[in-house]
């Protein structure tokens, strides 16, 4: 669920090509279905793995949906093919962020979500590379469209984003305090950051610089959870927590 190399170095960008999603792996709820979730795996991984672990979880109320991101040249493994949900050099404010990627992958969990009966919760969660997906999405929801200009058109009610990152955080105040709308959304949407502080692949510092991009964006409804001694990868601890924040922020 963790990728290996911890390289920042920044490689050439890509072209772009057009991307073929992977297998979708979809846990069914083993009570009443309250809610549904699309959780998206990090860098090099699949949907496979994450719905082993989320199977397990005591949440027999979720469907989790879990797909698998298109394989893809990725800048930061020096143009090394593997799956991923964008494309992205090394992680810094001055790195420029594939846009056209997340927007083709934020439409494809949106696509997930847009046939879940009327009546059930929708959320999306991630883990790294995921996390930072599952933000833009949030990102997206509250602006009302995408990057692209394309109409965002699910309702979200939770984000859970860990060991992740904020694609597009310079850009994003401007968009939501233009427009009331956004602002009422960004306002309104619960979204959970945790974060390792010994994270050697996603420094904490860009879980907490997330945190205060969102906050300054007029996202209210925000937790960040730092665990000590943990690195770019989940713990049961974790877990739990996540486990309680949507049974209490979705009402189940």
């Amino acid at each position: 669920m963790s990728y290996s190399n911890s390289s920042m170095g920044s490689g050439s960008r890509t072209a772009r090509r057009n991307v073929e999603f992977g297998r979708t792996y979809v846990v069914k709820p083993k009570g009443k279905h309250q809610a549904t979730i699309v959780w998206l795996h990090g860098l090099g991984d699949n949907g496979s793995s994450w719905s082993q672990l989320l199977e397990s979880l005591p949440l027999p109320n979720i469907k989790w949906i879990c797909p698998t991101a298109p394989t893809r040249p990725v800048a930061i493994l020096g143009g090394f093919p593997c799956t991923a949900w964008f494309d992205v050099g090394e992680l810094s404010e001055d790195c420029p962020d594939d846009f056209e990627g997340l927007d083709s992958s934020s439409a494809h969990i949106a696509n997930l979500l847009s046939t879940e009966p009327t009546d059930i919760k929708l959320g999306i969660g991630g883990f790294s590379m995921g996390a930072a997906t599952a933000l833009y999405s949030a990102t997206c929801f509250a602006h009302g469209k995408y990057g692209n200009g394309y109409p965002y058109t699910v309702n979200l009610r939770a984000i859970v984003g860990l060991s992740g990152w904020l694609p597009g955080a310079r850009s994003l105040r401007n968009k939501i305090e233009g427009s009331h709308d956004a602002a009422r959304r960004a306002a309104s949407l619960p979204i959970l950051l945790s974060h390792g502080l010994c994270d050697e692949v996603v420094p904490h510092k860009h879980g907490e610089k997330s945190y205060h991009a969102l906050n300054l964006a007029g996202f209210r409804n925000l937790s960040f959870k730092t665990y000590e001694g943990i690195g770019h990868y989940t713990v049961p601890k974790e877990m739990d927590e996540v486990c309680n924040w949507l049974n209490s922020r979705l009402g189940l």
